[in-house]
């Protein structure tokens, strides 16, 4: 397998950013740092996937600086790191020293839970949560200048681009789906009207960050609230919403699929991040299922298996669906798995107590 896997050791650049190989750390919510400042053991945590030889890691959910931000969601979320105030600044700036130090390269993910969070969760109970439905103009300009403010703090730490959530039914992508977004007003209407409210997220945090740094921008289907939720249904409708984006200043697609193989629409064995490739020209990153028998819902709840689905990933890879390869589950239980996959050794089991700790 280690010759099959070379092109996926190739190195890939965008914009400013340079890595040495395709594979990428997802997101995942850790939970770890309380009052929203990352500390030694976070720095450790992402320090030890760059020494895995992790091209870039896109870290956790980080909330942005709007007060309802972040909060209690579909889990019990606490501890959930911020971008804005000195001391949490300075533990970003750690995180991004080590992270360098190891020879790999880091994003933040940028994040408002929207409605998806709930109402008087801390860390600030008074902020009502926001959604399309319930948001005047004078929310829709603190919450995109708050991303723009974020993506300066995140500029000023040292991170190499911006990655941008905008999937799950978070705020983003709930102004971009039909049966959230029920707006008659300039931020809603038909798929492309909708996408607006992101369009100006964009635009800001670009005009935040200058023209060097790549954004990510996390895209998806599926929603926490309807697993089986279609942003959009046909391929001219994708490429519509995803045209927008791309205009805004969006470098890269994180498509976000719950088994990266899936088919996105009929007639078709292509996934959606080789839909996106095709419709936008744009380089895309794939994500899940990849080394797992089971997508992140089911392991949970069912027995689950690390396998190796790497063929099928090389596959893919070769045909041009995708550019980057993220791994979520797989390296939260092996900081080594890219060094093992490279050199064809046997990936530790899966082991949900993962998600408890912070190693």
């Amino acid at each position: 397998m280690r010759n099959a896997l070379d092109p996926i050791f190739s190195p890939f650049s965008c914009k400013s950013l340079e890595l040495a190989n395709r594979f990428v750390m997802s997101p995942m919510t850790r939970q770890f740092s309380p009052d929203g400042i990352p500390g030694e053991n976070v720095a450790e945590y992402y320090a030890r996937r760059a020494r895995g030889d992790v091209g870039l890691i896109v870290t956790e959910g980080v909330g942005v600086d709007h007060p309802s931000a972040i909060g209690q969601g579909s889990m019990e979320e606490k501890d959930i790191p911020v971008l804005h105030g000195e001391a949490a600044l300075n533990g970003w700036r750690e995180v991004v020293d080590r992270v360098h130090a190891a020879g790999g390269k880091i994003m933040p993910q940028l994040w408002h839970m929207g409605a998806l969070r709930k109402d008087n969760s801390p860390p600030h109970p008074e902020a009502r949560s926001l959604g399309p439905d319930n948001m005047d103009e004078s929310d829709i300009a603190a919450v995109i200048a708050a991303f723009a403010r974020s993506a300066a703090n995140a500029k000023a730490a040292g991170f190499d681009g911006i990655a941008l959530h905008g999937g799950h039914g978070y705020l983003l992508d709930s102004f971009l789906w039909a049966q959230t977004n029920t707006r008659d007003d300039a931020w809603g209407g038909d798929a492309v009207a909708r996408t607006r409210f992101p369009v100006e997220v964009i635009k800001a945090v670009r005009e935040a960050i200058g023209p060097d740094l790549p954004i990510a921008y996390r895209i998806s289907q599926w929603k926490l609230q309807d697993y089986e939720g279609s942003l959009a249904e046909t391929p001219d409708e994708l490429g519509a919403i995803c045209g927008a984006l791309v205009d805004a200043g969006v470098d890269i697609f994180d498509v976000s699929t719950r088994v990266f193989s899936r088919p996105a629409f009929a007639g078709s064995d292509m996934g959606l991040a080789g839909w996106i490739r095709k419709l936008t020209g744009l380089p895309t990153m794939t994500v899940g299922g990849i080394g797992f028998d089971k997508e992140l819902a089911a392991s949970f709840t069912q027995p689950t298996a690390a396998v190796d689905n790497l063929a099928e990933v090389v596959r893919r890879f070769q045909a041009g669906e995708f550019d980057l390869v993220a791994l979520g589950r797989a390296l939260l239980m092996d900081a080594e798995w890219v060094v093992k996959a490279r050199e064809g050794e046997p990936f530790k089991p899966f082991d949900i107590s993962a998600y408890s700790r912070l190693d």
